[in-house]
């Protein structure tokens, strides 16, 4: 069975951005693939962040984790810090990467065009330790949006590097990315992706959000003066939006939506497009208060890491080996 790993770095609540593109691709993912999937903790702390906000957003990604359907007898889930072996194969990458493929990162560079003062180090060679997360794991696919694809990018880079330098090591893993739903709008600027750091917080649904407010957000998003519901993404954003949004959700096609809504108007069909998304969420947060209640979280996270480690600790073995900084046997 072919090996695949993801993960996501909570810096805020989870989105229905992150659902549709990447949470509920993993549930079904889970039956084709072995699946490793885990809570980028470390990644969160390149900005500061506030300690108990950022310890309550850990263990809710990890109840919506469950609550959106990940099983953990097909999965491993775990935190990224319960398994040291991926920090310390981040260094042995980052000492592999050079810095004129860390200058051309997106991220970086568009903090340093923004003018971004005391912009950290760890903003700048998180990369590598991105790259070791899935390299410890010899991950054959990594699903990811599209603006992550740089990323994946990278650590096949440096998987072929590695492997060319020391031998066969590492596998390269391919980017996978979702046809349809990979990237959800803001629902107030459909130019940019729904994002947790949507300041307005009018165009970012998040799956923890009061389901009234979900209803208002929707119903509020921006549309046009074409008077049609069409999926056009150059003229027609805003609602091209939702139709994926709905898609996704439902797994109709577009098509057949624009289909049905032929000569109605947006209200009528945001009155739909709300619907749909209250009540998946609204499944989601009932099994997020069953697991909050339940106590299963840490016993999850346990075992995940566990299972994660062994996988680590031999492929860190194997490198550390191959670059001649090992002189006796690790147990």
């Amino acid at each position: 069975m072919k090996r695949m790993l993801s993960g996501i770095k909570p810096t805020g609540q989870l989105t229905l951005g992150n659902y549709l593109g990447a949470l509920r691709h993993f549930v079904e993912y889970q039956d084709e693939y072995e699946m490793f999937v885990f809570i980028a903790n470390l990644h969160c702390v390149t900005e500061y962040q506030e300690p108990a906000q950022l310890k309550k957003n850990l263990k809710d990604a990890i109840a919506l984790y469950l609550a959106c359907g990940l099983d953990p007898e097909k999965s491993v889930i775990f935190l990224q810090t319960d398994v040291m072996e991926q920090a310390q194969l981040g260094f042995i990458m980052m000492c592999n990467t050079y810095m004129g493929e860390l200058n051309r990162m997106t991220q970086f560079k568009d903090k340093c065009a923004k003018g971004e003062k005391n912009i950290t180090s760890g903003m700048f060679v998180y990369p590598p330790l991105m790259a070791a997360d899935i390299l410890c794991y010899d991950a054959d696919y990594v699903p990811v949006g599209e603006d992550q694809k740089q990323h994946v990018e990278l650590t096949r880079d440096l998987a072929i590097r590695f492997n060319n330098k020391y031998g066969e090591t590492f596998t390269v893993p391919e980017p996978l990315v979702a046809k349809v739903g990979a990237r959800i709008m803001s629902l107030q600027d459909p130019s940019k992706k729904m994002s947790k750091s949507d300041e307005t917080n009018k165009g970012c649904i998040y799956l923890l959000d009061d389901l009234a407010v979900v209803r208002k957000k929707i119903m509020s998003a921006v549309t046009d003066m074409c008077a049609c519901v069409r999926y056009d993404k150059e003229n027609q954003s805003g609602i091209s939006n939702l139709l994926e949004i709905m898609s996704c959700i439902t797994g109709e096609p577009i098509d057949s939506i624009c289909a049905r809504y032929e000569g109605k108007g947006y209200g009528e069909f945001k009155k739909e497009v709300a619907d749909v998304v209250c009540e998946e969420i609204g499944k989601i947060q009932a099994r997020y208060k069953e697991i909050m209640e339940s106590g299963i979280i840490e016993k999850v996270l346990e075992d995940g890491a566990k299972k994660a480690r062994y996988v680590a600790h031999k492929k860190l073995d194997k490198v550390q080996r191959k670059i001649g900084i090992e002189i006796r046997k690790r147990s």
